[in-house]
Order: structure tokens, then sequence, then C-alpha cells
């Protein structure tokens, strides 16, 4: 991920291109028009895992939330969310080094929680992916408040996998809207995207 984070950076300083927005333009809107929707307050506390080149959180900041927090364990992409912060004026985005599966104390106490794709990456680690899961499942549980919203997109998960992943401790409240294709006769998505409460 560092690799390729620095090329985007690089991307970046020579022609000011934020890089690859993970799942397209519409996968940002659709979480923040549930946000708008649930008419969750713009105040509240909203941490961005994997934040990659922190593009959702700038359209964040547009749509007027102020308690946004971005965190990424390659340093490369926080480096990158930080030129586009910068480069979008959006001075109160915060951005950190972070682990998500070895989170620092200071991380906790957010009312939602956002991940497009991370848990995904996660997933596909070849070293104990399945106690890499177990072990996001504990994280989100111990940064997200009882009764936050948790929003995941996967392009690598169906609902029903997700629901058994985040089995302990959440609840779904709804499944988003997404792209679907037909193959063979049969509809599918080409990604999930669901909405969970902590208990």
């Amino acid at each position: 991920w560092d690799a390729a984070y620095e090329r985007e950076l690089q991307t970046f300083q020579d022609i000011g291109d934020a890089g690859e927005i993970w799942f397209g333009e519409e996968s940002m809107v659709r979480i923040i028009r549930w946000l708008e929707k649930q008419k969750v307050p713009l105040h509240s506390s909203v941490l961005d895992i994997g934040t990659g080149n922190g593009v959702l959180l700038i359209e964040l900041a547009k749509s007027g939330y102020m308690n946004l927090t971005g965190i990424d364990y390659s340093p490369s992409a926080i480096q990158l969310s930080e030129k586009v912060r910068e480069k979008e004026g959006m001075s109160n985005i915060k951005l950190k080094v972070e682990d998500f599966l070895a989170p620092s104390a200071e991380l906790s106490g957010f009312e939602i929680c956002i991940d497009k794709g991370t848990f995904d990456a996660i997933s596909l680690n070849p070293d104990n992916a399945v106690g890499k899961r177990k072990q996001y499942v504990r994280s989100l549980c111990s940064v997200l408040k009882p009764e936050g919203f948790f929003l995941i997109t996967s392009c690598n998960w169906t609902k029903e996998e997700l629901l058994n992943e985040f089995r302990e401790g959440f609840e779904i409240l709804e499944e988003l809207p997404t792209p679907k294709f037909c193959f063979g006769g049969r509809i599918g998505n080409s990604v999930t995207a669901l909405v969970f409460q902590r208990k």
C-alpha cells in the first residue's frame, strides 16, 4: 500500500490528481445521502477507516460535517490525504497514521465509522485473515460508541457474509442500494453497502 500511495502522492504533486476513489463517486454520494436522510447531526464524530487519499472526508466536510477523522496505516496515504486536504482548504479534518487492528487509546468515542474497502483489504491478507477479521470487529467495538453507526462498502463480501462477520455486537439497520448487473440469468451486485448499529 505504501508503494501505491507513494505513486499517487507523486501524481498529486505533478498534476494535482488525488487518485483512486474506491467504488467511485456514487459510493460517497450513497453514504452522504444516508447520513442526511437519517438527519445525523453535522457535529457527529466520524471516523473514516483506511482513509487513503481522504477524498470521502473532503466530501463530508463540503456537506457540512465538522468532526472528521481519517486514519490509515500507510504513512504515504496520510501524506497524500494531507496534501488533498490542504488543496481543498479543509484544515478541520484530522488525519493520523494508525493501524486499525491495533488502535491507540485516543481512537474512541466515534458516533459514525465508515469503511470503503478496508475490511476487504484486511480480508485478503494471506497471513491469518480470519484472525485479522475478528480483530477488526474488536477494534470497531472499541472505537464506535454504543448505538453508533457503521457504514461498510465491500466488493468481496455478500450481505449474508457481512451479517455473519459483524454478528457480535452489531445489528443490521439497512442495505443501501448499489448498482445491479445480470450474468447468466442471475442478478447480483458488484458491491454491497450496509449500515450496522452497535448494540
